[in-house]
């Protein structure tokens, strides 16, 4: 009989979070998770484009609700998502250190995209009163511009932060009443489904925020063609892939917005700009006078 030194462990497979769901890839595939000795961490499902096309359903099925929901509500589940995070962070902190980082940066990342999702979930219902504006126009009307969310946004997360990253450029998106599909880091991808989750047992509802995980070579041509996708953005990509990016977005003049070179652990990386880049100026004219 085999010893409990001889046993080999069962690494756990990490499903990908489609509309509220923890479904497996529709094809099958996954990819093992290795950390710097060589042994299996984890089996991280290798998304695949019909993945992606159920992603962006939902998203499109949620929006709708979504971007209806007060300002002050989406502030309140952001919160809500931070405590949640909050309550579990041993096991991110855990997770980050298995991938290779120090135990010390682990901790300082975990808590820092905590505290990014209250910061973001502060800005709900002011980023209107910053951003929108009465316009003076020599006519008898009154003009006045304010902000609409533009629709689904798909994200390839930063690679290099495999929580922050993610936290920094979802909580944006969906705090300005975007539905978003994300793609994980594919060299830290642990924490991205912990994080789903996360919004499992929160009060996000199912289809606001999809994550995938998988190969970047294979999913970025689809998360920046798909027609039926708003904006697009991008991290870490080098100047061909930007290149790729742009011209494929360019066939339903999607917005494409790139966050590459950002440190994501600085507070200089955290501001209303980035709500903003995922909203679009409704202008409003009404006549005044006789």
């Amino acid at each position: 009989m085999a010893t409990a030194a001889d046993r080999v462990p069962v690494a756990k497979t990490y499903k990908i979070y489609i509309d509220g769901k923890f479904p497996r890839t529709e094809s099958g595939r996954y990819f093992a998770l290795e950390d710097d000795d060589g042994a299996t961490i984890a089996n991280i499902c290798r998304g695949s484009r019909k993945d992606f096309r159920n992603a962006v359903v939902a998203a499109r099925n949620a929006f709708g609700g979504w971007s209806g929901t007060s300002a002050y509500l989406r502030g309140q589940i952001l919160y809500r998502i931070a405590e949640m995070l909050e309550g579990r962070q041993e096991q991110f902190v855990a997770e980050l250190v298995q991938q290779g980082l120090s135990k010390r940066k682990a901790r300082n990342e975990t808590e820092a995209a905590i505290d990014r999702l209250i910061y973001f979930a502060g800005w709900s219902d002011k980023y209107q009163q910053v951003f929108s504006s009465v316009n003076p126009v020599s006519s008898s009307h009154f003009n006045f511009s304010v902000l609409e969310s533009t629709g689904v946004v798909s994200i390839i997360a930063p690679d290099e932060s495999g929580l922050l990253g993610l936290v920094s450029n979802v909580a944006p998106a969906i705090v300005g009443g975007n539905t978003v599909v994300v793609l994980a880091s594919e060299k830290l991808p642990l924490c991205a489904i912990s994080f789903a989750e996360v919004l499992h047992s929160s009060d996000v509802p199912g289809g606001v925020v999809n994550i995938l995980t998988g190969y970047r070579a294979e999913l970025t041509g689809q998360f920046s063609s798909h027609m039926d996708v708003n904006a697009v953005i991008y991290c870490d990509a080098d100047a061909e892939i930007a290149a790729s990016i742009q011209q494929q977005a360019a066939d339903n003049i999607k917005r494409v917005i790139a966050r590459v070179d950002v440190d994501w652990n600085k507070t200089s990386a955290q501001h209303p700009y980035l709500i903003r880049d995922t909203q679009e100026v409704k202008t409003t004219w009404h006549p005044i006078g006789s």
